[in-house]
């Protein structure tokens, strides 16, 4: 009988894309993939380091699997397996912890999968991670995730992922471009491009400073690549934006009108404190270009509150630097101290409750954001591609330019792609549409 394997993906995109990598793995060496949910030999949990939520919700994870299944052999990999390996090893009912360089080798440490005592380790210096392992995500959602870069070079003092994933490298652009049509010849409809840093695509494989490709070269590449409807950039740095990709991308046949910009601060002196590679002024270039060429791309923020040395001065120079910004939502990040960080030692640590309050002041401002961007996209004809989840008896989608689309839920529409006509905004925040043609766009 098969051995089954079950997966738990904590953290980001690239998280994702790995897991699924990792798990295709596992299906090669005769697995059956099942479930987190469901009874299985092995449990693989793909760790994240970036919160102190992420660090916190391992435990509950590891606990689940157990409650499921006591003889379960239990592996941790991913960032918090390289930051805190022992941390992990030492959590009742975890066997395996696999660090940063491990992780794709996985299957090679489970011929036996007899539970330990102990959690074994098996971690490396993080200076060994300089090679390229490709990745992306398929099967488990209508997009699919690839990875095209890993590492960073760059030293943001609150960060631990350059620790956690080692210098900036890269995939080669032909493997990209395979990759990219393996995933559209299995029908999917959108592929979303991920990694840490991904602006800095074009360092080597083995992290040398040789750039071959620069992210353009990779984003007018994979424009002509048949068979893909739509691509999405997801997170890139505003100093790694150029106006070459955003014009590139204002013309294109298959990239969409959305691009997520992490800011961290609307203050030039807490930018500074950061280590971040731009300024305030910068960063509003960026979007008044996008605004210039697409007048209706989203436009998503990341940013940080509760940095030490936030005064509330500081705090309100952020607030109305996005609140003057024409972007469409953002992802608020109460600052957690991270060991070996610059950051955990600095002077001004804010309050827990002070930080808390910010978060909650700018995740309504960001509600604010994201109504008026849906209420200036009513009226408009647009494509939305459908996903897969009955939710309480209606279906999902988005728009190219990332608005959220609901309507009674019809499993015929699941991966396709309808043009429709935005008509209003239900009482949940959603919109609702009229379709514009009843054909079915491929």
């Amino acid at each position: 009988m098969k051995k089954k394997v079950a997966f738990y993906t904590l953290g980001c995109k690239l998280n994702f894309s790995e897991t699924s990598t990792i798990a295709r793995s596992f299906v090669d060496e005769g697995f059956d993939r099942v479930d987190f949910s469901e009874k299985a030999d092995m449990y693989v949990i793909n760790t994240c380091s970036v919160t102190d939520n992420a660090d916190k919700k391992f435990k509950t994870i590891v606990k689940k699997a157990q409650k499921i299944n006591p003889e379960a052999f239990i592996a941790a990999v991913g960032c918090y397996a390289q930051l805190k390996p022992e941390e992990l090893a030492d959590v009742d009912g975890v066997d395996l912890v696999l660090g940063a360089t491990e992780k794709f080798k996985i299957t090679d440490y489970i011929n036996d999968l007899t539970k330990n005592d102990y959690g074994r380790v098996h971690s490396c210096e993080i200076g060994d991670a300089d090679f390229y392992v490709g990745s992306y995500a398929i099967g488990d959602r209508t997009r699919a995730f690839l990875k095209v870069q890993d590492g960073c070079d760059y030293k943001c003092t609150y960060c631990t992922i350059p620790l956690a994933r080692g210098i900036s490298r890269s995939d080669t652009l032909n493997n990209v471009l395979k990759n990219a049509a393996d995933i559209s010849s299995q029908g999917i409809k959108e592929i979303v491009l991920t990694g840490v840093n991904i602006g800095d695509y074009g360092k080597g494989e083995f992290g040398n400073k040789k750039h071959e490709h620069t992210f353009l070269d990779l984003v007018e590449a994979l424009d002509e690549v048949e068979g893909i409807h739509r691509l999405r950039i997801s997170s890139i740095e505003p100093n790694l934006l150029k106006n070459e990709t955003i014009e590139f991308v204002a013309q294109s046949k298959t990239f969409v009108p959305h691009f997520h910009i992490p800011l961290q601060s609307g203050s030039d002196s807490l930018l500074k404190l950061m280590k971040r590679r731009y300024m305030t002024n910068l960063y509003q270039e960026r979007v008044s270009k996008i605004r210039e060429v697409m007048p209706n791309c989203c436009i998503g923020v990341d940013v940080i509150v509760g940095f030490p040395g936030e005064t509330e001065e500081h705090f309100l120079e952020t607030y109305h630097f996005l609140n003057d910004l024409d972007i469409s939502y953002l992802h608020v990040f109460t600052y957690s101290e991270r060991d070996n960080t610059p950051a955990a030692t600095m002077d001004g640590v804010v309050p827990i409750k002070v930080r808390n309050k910010r978060s909650k002041m700018l995740r309504g401002l960001s509600v604010k954001k994201r109504r008026a961007f849906y209420e200036g996209q009513l009226g408009n004809e647009l494509t939305v591609l459908f996903e897969s989840e009955n939710k309480e008896g209606y279906i999902n989608g988005f728009t190219e330019n990332y608005v959220k689309v609901k309507t009674p839920w019809n499993p015929e529409l699941v991966n396709t792609l309808h043009m429709v006509k935005l008509k209003e905004i239900d009482k949940d925040g959603l919109v609702r549409f009229d379709f514009s043609k009843e054909t079915i766009e491929v």
